[in-house]
């Protein structure tokens, strides 16, 4: 009841401080203007971040977390802040982009929390030492770049978060975890209230400085949530999080398969291939909401299952991802082998 409530104050909050920001962001004109990239058409307001901030930070005050890890929590969640809405504003270089969410990852190890080991299926446990740090940071980096590249439509990015925090919350629950629960809780709301103003047609978007710190956020926890334990468990956040890491592992792919740099924005992420498929802008967000919610459902199996029971869904959500990949055509409209191979089938029998 008190994780109830606790959501539906902070999306009362998130509610109330939405319509105030979008008209802070176009009095002064810190807006998202139409390119072509981008699917909308008149400058919207980028200050999506500012109003996640504000919520979460009244959240967690209404929450009073008493864990030692609020501080680096809230820490590195203002340097991304900070970092994406440089971004929105100035457009920052890369490299300085990247070398703040390095910042703010390494506030989270400085504070102690880190990836320290990991014990393999029926086999030793492997202790990290020294390289503890850098694998902490490149997976923070990793899952905050993730929620941020995914960012293209209205209330996509919102939404696949929402039901990715959903999912470790519910674990979270199983390990009677309070802590990470509160925090799931906090931002779930911030999130839900953000939402009535981030579907489309949107009124307001995260912008780099919402996705970076909601990212980090989801980062941090699964981080909490998932460390030390086997060397499945590493793979829960993945599968959590595997529209976005999906998106984001053959955007880089089709990009080096094309000759280009990694970090050249297209048009061919997920959500673009299914516009082009037909799909309208809704249609495909709340595809991509029933993905993500599938993959969401296979994580917590895979928490639950037994040893056979994990490679059995191992092999599922591969496969799943294969189909999902050359459906779109997410790294080439002619890379189909597995749909040839079905069709072949049919065409058999």
């Amino acid at each position: 009841m008190y994780t109830l409530l606790l959501i539906i104050y902070t999306m009362i909050v998130s509610l109330i401080i939405t319509p105030l920001i979008i008209k802070v962001s176009h009095k002064f004109g810190i807006v998202d203007k139409p390119n072509f990239r981008k699917v909308h058409t008149k400058p919207i307001s980028v200050l999506g971040g500012t109003v996640i901030l504000l919520s979460f930070l009244i959240g967690i005050w209404l929450g009073h977390p008493i864990e030692t890890e609020v501080k680096p929590l809230i820490l590195g969640g203002l340097i991304m802040y900070v970092v994406g809405l440089i971004d929105d504003i100035y457009d920052l270089q890369p490299v300085l982009k990247l070398i703040g969410q390095i910042i703010a990852a390494s506030i989270v190890v400085i504070y102690g929390v880190s990836i320290d080991f990991i014990s393999l299926p029926m086999g030793p446990t492997i202790h990290f030492g020294i390289f503890s740090v850098p694998i902490t940071i490149i997976w923070i980096v990793a899952i905050t770049n993730a929620i941020n590249l995914i960012d293209g439509l209205d209330g996509l990015a919102s939404g696949v978060s929402v039901i990715a925090l959903m999912t470790i919350g519910f674990i979270a629950m199983l390990q009677a975890n309070i802590f990470i629960i509160m925090i799931c809780c906090v931002l779930i709301g911030a999130l839900l209230g953000f939402l009535c103003f981030n579907f489309h047609p949107a009124k307001i978007f995260l912008g780099d400085s919402g996705a970076l710190l909601i990212g980090f956020i989801i980062g941090f926890l699964s981080l909490l949530g998932f460390k030390n334990i086997t060397f499945a468990s590493l793979f829960f956040p993945i599968v959590i999080l595997a529209v976005p890491f999906i998106d984001t592992l053959f955007a880089m792919v089709r990009r080096v398969k094309n000759g280009q740099h990694i970090m050249q924005a297209d048009k061919s992420h997920l959500h673009h291939k299914l516009l082009q498929l037909g799909y309208s802008h809704r249609q495909t967000v709340v595809l991509i909401y029933s993905i993500a919610l599938l993959f969401s459902l296979s994580s917590i199996v895979l928490y639950l299952s037994q040893p056979w029971g994990v490679l059995m869904m191992f092999i599922l959500i591969l496969i799943t991802i294969e189909l999902i990949v050359e459906f779109t055509g997410l790294i080439d409209d002619n890379y189909r082998p597995l749909l040839k191979l079905i069709e072949n089938k049919g065409h058999e029998e």
